[in-house]
């Protein structure tokens, strides 16, 4: 059995004061919550107050992003031993506003994925298509592209230590969601994406749902066979309605 995980992408929001409410909110919520990860993902500069306040709580804390450089003349840059160094446990990779905004290729999310294996925490690696891809039926060509480029340079068998973030372009902070069917069909074609090269890992390896999960459609979600949790951005900025998808998860 796969342990589910529900994970909070803050992106470029917070506050200490919001912060400070949000997760001891949450704290309280999914204190008995059995059965389920449940992480966070602040903005770097609230890392160190996340981990505080979630130090005697079941809840991890990430990182939205590294750097594919070690040390040295990066200005902006945070490393994936800086990030370390906190106390996080996981780091996303790929997320599609990083590929979108910021113009991350395959091969450099490649990269920051295997920095990331190497200092042990765990890459969230994000992959989807935009609505364009999956309406000219390119969708499972750019899953297998950004697969096969992270498969390439770190090998299949990292899987293991790898969590999957299957993210419809198309319905992030749109509102839209893709169907559960539509979700468990991608998510499908994902594992058997991993399963070309080791069916163990696939069958292992942990697919998060990443395309506007909230409180509402939490459940039908995760229900699917091979959705395992959910990277979820607006509704984990308020602790009652992400504290419902981590009881939906544990269910």
């Amino acid at each position: 059995m796969r342990r589910p995980l529900i994970m909070g992408n803050w992106k470029m929001n917070g506050s200490l004061m919001a912060n400070e409410s949000l997760l001891t909110g949450l704290a309280d919520q999914v204190a008995s919550l059995k059965g389920v990860d449940i992480a966070v993902c602040p903005s770097f500069i609230y890392i160190p107050q996340a981990l505080e306040l979630t130090a005697d709580t079941a809840i991890k804390v990430g990182a939205q992003n590294l750097s594919d450089q070690e040390k040295g003349a990066f200005t902006g840059e945070v490393s994936g031993e800086m990030i370390r160094d906190l106390g996080c446990a996981y780091v996303l990779t790929g997320h599609s506003e990083r590929r979108s905004l910021y113009g991350e290729t395959s091969q450099l999310v490649a990269e920051k994925t295997l920095k990331a294996l190497e200092l042990g925490l765990v890459p969230v690696l994000c992959i989807g298509e935009t609505l364009e891809e999956r309406q000219s039926g390119q969708m499972n060509a750019v899953l297998e592209e950004q697969v096969n480029a992270v498969v390439d340079l770190c090998g299949a068998d990292t899987f293991a230590q790898i969590v999957i973030a299957y993210e419809p372009v198309w319905a992030i902070g749109t509102g839209e969601t893709a169907t559960p069917q539509q979700a468990q069909d991608a998510h499908a074609f994902v594992r058997s994406l991993i399963a070309k090269h080791n069916t163990e890992i696939a069958e292992r390896v942990t697919i998060l749902y990443g395309g506007s999960m909230n409180d509402k459609n939490a459940a039908e979600l995760l229900a699917m066979a091979d959705v395992d949790g959910g990277l979820v951005g607006g509704a984990s900025l308020k602790s009652d309605s992400f504290a419902t998808i981590c009881r939906a998860a544990a269910n």
